[in-house]
């Protein structure tokens, strides 16, 4: 192949090169210490390999369908994570890659044990000189939860990045082998570090605090209400913004230290909303309730008591919108100073969870965890 190579090109020269009265053999002579000089810098590019962890949790990515036209119809995390690296060869050219499969499910089945102990080890690989990055293969359902975690709790600067597909490697047009190539590509960029917990998809660079899925099944479901930090184009990691909450080595959380979590539950607003419903979760042991209200957190007329009086238990109540973006102002819909009521900031009710559940690790005062609300 190489000898074929360079009479392609040897010949493509001489057809070139005939009219400025060089010959082929001229050509090669000139072009030879260019070669020369390009193998040094090949080799300082081996060098200067990212060493990445791509830590594998199941989802679409590591799914399989039936069919090839099985892109929404399929049986998720059934592929495991080496299978899913060796099938994208090209990362090989980009990183040193290592796989580690720590779970093997749907990501709707993650909970606050598999979240703990998937950031313990994140944490614990971190900390490892001769790792320079992470990559964890995750279910889309709940990899803005995840990502929002990890982005509140890691004490490192090195990249952290979650990513998952829309459809399983079996399906016509599957979009998880560039995924995870775009993945580790930005993984791998120093540019990277500093940044917090990561979300690319779909040729895309989210911080994990603002993204969420948006879509069942199109492959730009996952957006930011604030658009995406960059893009990956060409091999390219190319950011435009930079995260403005605090994050990682910037927040008080510290996941090493954290053994439980405190239940917080959701209470979804709809017309006719049973009361029932925040009576189950005070039973449940629900240190908080996230109402994750219509409007600007609006409560209606019958939800006021039951709140009042989950309140009154000692279980913080913290109003969210269902809507999808925007801010909840305090004391607009409600006056939540006189109820002892929270609001989030812009914080989705999935992600306002997440975030109590680590502020209630710190302070049970409703004045300090507001506090915290707004800064994160």
């Amino acid at each position: 192949m190489k000898r074929f190579t360079r009479f392609t090109r040897l010949t493509t020269l001489s057809a070139l090169l005939l009219a400025a009265g060089l010959n082929a053999g001229t050509a090669q002579a000139q072009l030879a210490p260019a070669a020369a000089t390009t193998a040094p810098a090949s080799a300082q590019s081996e060098a200067r390999k990212a060493n990445i962890v791509i830590i594998g949790t199941g989802g679409t990515i590591a799914g399989a369908g039936a069919s090839a036209t099985n892109t929404a119809a399929y049986q998720s995390a059934v592929v495991p994570v080496d299978k899913i690296i060796a099938s994208v060869p090209e990362i090989s050219k980009v990183a040193n890659v290592k796989g580690e499969q720590i779970f093997q499910i749907g990501s709707e089945s993650f909970n606050n044990e598999r979240l703990l102990k998937l950031g313990k080890r994140v944490s614990e690989l971190l900390k490892q000189p001769d790792v320079d990055g992470i990559v964890i293969t995750h279910g889309t359902d709940t990899i803005e939860e995840t990502a929002y975690f990890l982005n509140l709790t890691l004490k490192s600067d090195k990249p952290v990045v979650v990513v998952g597909s829309m459809r399983p490697g079996t399906a016509l047009g599957a979009d998880g082998a560039l995924n995870l190539y775009d993945a580790v590509l930005v993984a791998s960029n120093p540019d990277s570090r500093g940044k917090g917990t990561l979300v690319v998809l779909n040729d895309e660079i989210h911080t994990g605090r603002d993204v969420t899925k948006s879509n069942t099944f199109k492959t730009e479901t996952f957006r930011s209400p604030f658009g995406p930090l960059g893009y990956v184009v060409e091999g390219r990691t190319l950011f435009f913004r930079l995260p403005a909450r605090p994050h990682t080595m910037q927040t008080e959380f510290d996941i090493d230290k954290l053994d439980k979590l405190p239940e917080v539950a959701i209470v979804y607003a709809y017309g006719n909303v049973n009361p029932a419903s925040v009576d189950a979760a005070v039973k449940n042991g629900a240190k908080a309730i996230v109402f994750a209200a219509t409007g600007n957190g609006s409560v209606g007329d019958y939800m006021v008591e039951p709140l009042k009086a989950a309140r009154a238990k000692g279980v913080q109540i913290v109003r969210a919108s269902r809507t999808g973006s925007g801010v909840v102002i305090r004391n607009a819909e409600q006056p939540d100073d006189k109820y002892d009521w929270i609001v989030t900031d812009d914080q989705l009710p999935q992600k306002a969870r997440i975030l109590m559940a680590l502020a209630l690790t710190k302070t049970n005062d409703p004045k300090e965890l507001q506090k915290i609300l707004w800064k994160y």
